[in-house]
């Protein structure tokens, strides 16, 4: 097992990464919605940093997964929460970890249920790469490279820790 850095440097630097981004493009009034579980910790984290006043929200993809058989999921739901339009709007979907992009997919998939957003630009803590759909971050902490037999684990949220761990 092997500890990542400080990862409130990470969010630091992506939250310097997004301000530059929305600034560039243009984006007014963005939304932050973070995916269940650690992506919501850190758009919490983001949220607060960039001083977004809309609130926070927030999708569980459980339903949305294509992955159910594969991997074996038992899933324990939570209620999405989207407490404002998503309609015509720049949406910040944030994630803790980017990898094969299946769960990214089933996030865009649910907020298109909701509305039809300007735009969704994606911030990742963690990009591993190993993708298996044509997805890619628009602000990423950490690029890692890990072994198949390798997984990130990120405990949180406060304080919130990222691990390299060994598979079974």
């Amino acid at each position: 097992m092997s500890e990542l850095e400080d990862t409130a440097a990470i969010i630091d630097d992506m939250a310097k990464q997004l301000a530059v981004y929305i600034s560039r493009h243009g984006y007014a009034d963005p939304a932050i919605v973070g995916i269940h579980s650690g992506g919501v910790w850190v758009a919490e984290q983001l949220h607060r940093q960039l001083g977004i006043t809309e609130p926070l929200g927030s999708l569980d993809i459980s339903f949305y997964r294509d992955d159910f058989t594969r991997i074996g999921m038992n899933p324990v739901v939570k209620p999405s929460e989207l407490p404002f339009s998503i309609d015509n709007r720049h949406i910040i979907l944030v994630d803790d970890v980017l990898f094969t992009g299946r769960t990214i997919r089933a996030a865009l998939n649910e907020l298109f249920d909701y509305g039809r957003p300007a735009s969704i630009m994606l911030a990742t803590l963690i990009d591993r790469g190993g993708r298996e759909l044509p997805i890619q971050a628009n602000v990423v902490g950490r690029h890692v490279e890990l072994k198949p037999d390798e997984q990130i684990k990120l405990s949180g949220p406060d304080p919130m820790t990222l691990e390299i761990q060994k598979t079974a």
